[in-house]
């Protein structure tokens, strides 16, 4: 195998991938050993990590992203996990793309949960069922700026939000739960508008996913040069690569 394989779940629906990036091959979302196991066994030119599991699996490992990187496969992440691998491995040279990276390397976010959401199952289209943190933080920071509400019941509602298990965060849940913590009526009445109007727009995983995707779509698949550093082969690493036989 040579070029790109994308790993693509919840973020963002895989026929629109396709139509953006026909020349990708698009895997189910990364969990751990999944990245290995395609680099040892095909070798892509490079690996854009969008979403990977984080619950049900264990997730993809950092050790298995920089084996990747020094085999000289490009690997670049976006959106979910991979904005999460991408801001942990810059250092290493993965490349990361989009707000939510940005946001996860300047330390603005730092809890995995940020981009995490429950989804139905590959059969179902990994359709999202929850909303992601920084979805609900995307919409508060708008319905702040817009003057709906106010800078204390903004920072209410944000604390509202995380204090849920990510997956019961929705936009109705945050409202129920605001008129639960008696918030204004009129300021939750605003906000609910305000989200019904911009709903799509506060995707910002899909904005990102999409971003990544126009890069890679405009930028040729070449294979990069051996990186400087040599990643150490740990006990524990002998022992990954043994159970990923």
């Amino acid at each position: 195998m040579t070029g790109t394989v994308i790993f693509l779940g919840p973020s963002l629906p895989a026929d629109e991938a396709r139509a953006r990036y026909p020349g990708a091959t698009l895997r189910p979302p990364a969990a751990v050993g999944d990245v290995y196991k395609l680099v040892r066994d095909a070798r892509p030119t490079r690996i854009a990590l969008i979403d990977g599991y984080f619950e049900r699996m264990a997730a993809v490992w950092h050790k298995e992203l920089l084996w990747a990187m020094e085999q000289r496969v490009a690997v670049y992440g976006a959106a979910s996990m991979g904005a999460l691998r991408a801001a942990e491995l810059a250092p290493f040279g993965m490349i990361g793309v989009g707000t939510v990276h940005a946001a996860f390397r300047a330390g603005r976010l730092t809890d995995d949960d940020e981009v995490a959401v429950a989804h139905l199952p590959e059969e179902r289209g990994y359709v999202a069922v929850s909303t992601a943190m920084v979805e609900l933080r995307a919409g508060l920071a708008l319905a702040h700026r817009r003057r709906v509400i106010s800078t204390v019941v903004h920072d209410r509602l944000v604390a509202l939000g995380k204090a849920r298990f990510y997956r019961e965060r929705t936009w109705p849940q945050l409202l129920a739960d605001g008129a639960a913590a008696r918030i204004s009526p009129r300021a939750l009445d605003g906000l609910a508008a305000l989200i019904a109007a911009r709903r799509p727009s506060l995707d910002v995983k899909a904005a990102d996913a999409r971003a990544l995707l126009k890069l890679l779509a405009r930028t040729p698949a070449a294979r990069p040069p051996k990186p400087t550093w040599k990643m150490q082969r740990t006990w524990f690493w002998e022992r990954f690569m043994e159970l990923t036989e």
